[in-house]
């Protein structure tokens, strides 16, 4: 396309000449909120609501050490059809291993999984064949970063019908920790299914929707030989661990037992299971761009009965695998039901070209 039509399109988008309000072509349908239901192009590549990210020489994805003109993101990404993401990059570690067993993929003689993004010093990213899995940090503000840029890498890669998938720890509501916990509804401190944020001064609120689907999907997979229960329920998300949880152990205070108590009750009572501090973002940030997601958790305890975390961190490091057992189970499943899982067993890696793999490495070197 020619830079005066980019151009032009920008205008339209920003006037609404030919776009509903959130930039969702009129050709397509949308819902009573303006907010098309299937935000991608016909052939299920990941489209974008922002027209200047092509008037952009390049689009650098700073918190992944990437750009779109430093590297091949299609040659390196353009497969994925799975974003495993997690607070911490030693769990999203674990996970690439673990699923690189359970899919038996096999990386070349002498070779290992690199952090892709290692030289960020942000976030930690591993490729498993289709399945790429992200550290996400802590919180909504580091959450809400990786997903625009992560959104914006399948965008470049051409990535087609990807599923966005957060495997996290939360503290339940009424359910012993180790349950592992399938998100059907994310809703904030006043629950509310909505994510709000400020921009440019005015307050603006998306819809935390999530794949009702892939929640029947995952809940389907749960074994009745498990030792441990998986249930369903509404996650509530948080801007804090301590006095936003109603926890009693901060450094500050102004509530008390009987108070908290009533609250949680109330939580327990609206159909609250867990409480995290990313599933609103992470719920409304997907649904915006069009991307099926969902949110497998474990519980590390019941706030019912208490606010610290205090289990053996044995227990607890058992404790987070479940929800990986979970989402295994459905990738597999997705990859046998695509003719694609014995075809991955018989691969030799993830890396195409071993010329650009170490440009790859240079270019992230930069960064540093």
């Amino acid at each position: 396309m020619e830079r005066k039509d980019l151009v032009k399109n920008v205008n339209e988008y920003k006037n609404g000449s030919d776009f509903c309000k959130n930039g969702t072509n009129r050709d397509e349908k949308c819902d009573e909120e303006g907010d098309s239901e299937t935000f991608r192009y016909s052939d299920g590549s990941v489209r974008l609501r922002n027209p200047n990210i092509e008037l952009m020489d390049q689009d650098i994805l700073y918190h992944l050490a990437l750009g779109s003109g430093s590297h091949d993101l299609q040659e390196m990404f353009g497969d994925v059809k799975f974003v495993c993401m997690g607070g911490t990059p030693k769990r999203m570690e674990n996970f690439a291993h673990y699923i690189m067993s359970e899919i038996g993929y096999k990386l070349p003689p002498g070779t290992q999984l690199q952090d892709i993004s290692a030289f960020s010093y942000r976030y930690s990213m591993y490729k498993v064949g289709p399945v790429l899995s992200v550290s996400h940090g802590m919180g909504v503000p580091s959450i809400g970063i990786l997903l625009h840029e992560i959104i914006k890498l399948m965008y470049h890669a051409k990535c087609k019908d990807p599923i966005f998938i957060r495997i996290g720890t939360c503290g339940g509501i009424g359910v012993e920790g180790g349950t592992v916990v399938i998100t059907d509804d994310a809703v904030d401190g006043l629950l509310r299914s909505t994510y709000e944020m400020t921009i440019l001064g005015k307050i603006v609120q998306r819809p935390a929707k999530l794949d009702k689907k892939l929640v029947r999907d995952f809940k389907t997979l749960a074994d009745v030989e498990d030792p441990y229960d998986t249930v369903v329920g509404k996650t509530m998300c948080t801007n804090d661990f301590y006095e936003g949880q109603g926890r009693l152990d901060g450094a500050f205070c102004d509530f008390t037992e009987n108070e908290k108590m009533e609250y949680l009750e109330k939580l327990r009572d609206f159909g609250v299971v867990n409480i995290e501090m990313e599933c609103t973002t992470f719920a409304a940030l997907t649904h915006y761009a069009g991307i099926r997601a969902a949110i497998v958790c474990v519980t590390l305890l019941d706030r019912l009965k208490g606010d610290q975390v205090n289990t053996p961190k044995e227990v607890m490091n058992e404790w987070q695998v479940r929800p990986q057992i979970l989402v295994s189970r459905f990738i597999r499943k997705h990859l046998a039901q695509q003719g694609k899982l014995k075809s991955l067993m018989q691969q030799h890696g993830s890396i195409r070209s071993p010329r650009r793999f170490k440009l790859v490495q240079q270019e992230s070197e930069a960064h540093e």
